[in-house]
């Protein structure tokens, strides 16, 4: 026989609605095994739940700070300097200033580079004496005006590739003669006889070959 009418009733007690299975995983927490540590707990006061939770503001758990900066809020302004691990981290204020700031134009070292506007190396002052020693990380041009007869000793720092010139004046006496170190390579295993008159300049074009030779070719009495 059809039932005419079914009857939903919620029951109470003492005037309150009784749980029931439906509520479970809703209205009331569903059984969970890890939340058994909390039995026995005491949770009248701070210092009971800090003594049975054994947790600490300030030291276990962020004390509240209205200055803390939220990782979602994206205008957090901060007033101190950021640093990572002691170093301080770069902040878009940085940017042109303490760091380059991005440009498609700029030339890297290990890429072929078209340069569209001219390119200098400076040309580097020696000074005079009876010996002289280029450094050739002070740069790839020198000129040296000869005040003695000088032996041109071998380059610090080379580094194979590197090129440029050496300009060689003869001050206002003249005769001034030039050696060359034993890394000076010149055709024929001859190096060149300079031009002794008061003023004039010869020029001495390198190219290091190793740390230990210099190819160079002298063009004398330039005028």
């Amino acid at each position: 026989m059809t039932p005419l009418l079914t009857l939903q009733v919620r029951c109470k007690n003492d005037g309150s609605n009784v749980v029931v299975d439906t509520d479970i995983g809703s209205t009331v927490q569903a059984y969970d095994a890890g939340l058994e540590y909390l039995n026995g707990l005491d949770f009248t006061d701070e210092a009971s739940f800090k003594t049975g939770v054994n947790l600490e503001i300030g030291v276990d758990v962020q004390a509240f700070d209205a200055d803390t900066a939220k990782y979602d809020d994206t205008t957090a302004n901060f007033t101190g300097t950021l640093q990572n691990d002691g170093s301080d981290v770069v902040v878009d204020t940085d940017i042109g200033s303490t760091v380059q700031a991005f440009d498609s134009d700029t030339a890297k070292t290990d890429v072929a580079q078209t340069f569209t506007a001219a390119q200098r190396g400076e040309i580097t002052t020696l000074t005079s004496g009876t010996t002289v020693t280029p450094d050739f990380a002070d740069s790839n041009n020198f000129t040296l005006t000869l005040g003695h007869n000088v032996t041109l000793a071998n380059p610090s720092n080379l580094t194979a590739g590197q090129s440029g010139s050496i300009f060689l004046v003869q001050d206002g006496t003249g005769s001034r003669t030039a050696a060359w170190g034993s890394y000076w390579d010149f055709a024929g295993g001859t190096a060149p006889t300079l031009t002794t008159d008061a003023n004039a300049i010869d020029r001495v074009d390198y190219v290091v070959r190793t740390t230990g030779s210099i190819h160079a070719v002298a063009t004398l009495n330039l005028s």
